[in-house]
């Protein structure tokens, strides 16, 4: 059997609130999205919050690799995928 462990820590709760408000729903209805991409603007959203709230301390450059330990499909969509 082949698995992995990621970390929620407390981006779970945030992403959950997010998801209870339907943010993402929100921001996509104010902001146009393009057809041709694969995250809308709602979900860029829920990403720059939670890597803000995670890198705190950290550039924010460095988002691909706080983004490497995430269950992205967990805390935004199924399907998003981390590279």
């Amino acid at each position: 059997m082949d698995f992995s462990i990621k970390r929620l820590d407390h981006l779970g709760i945030v992403a959950g609130v997010m998801q209870e408000l339907e943010f993402v729903k929100i921001i996509d209805e104010l902001l146009s999205a393009d057809k041709q991409n694969e995250i809308t603007p709602g979900e860029l959203s829920v990403a720059m919050i939670l890597n803000g709230l995670g890198f705190a301390s950290r550039p924010t450059t460095l988002t691909p690799q706080f983004f490497e330990t995430k269950p992205l499909d967990v805390l935004i969509r199924p399907g998003i995928r981390d590279g």
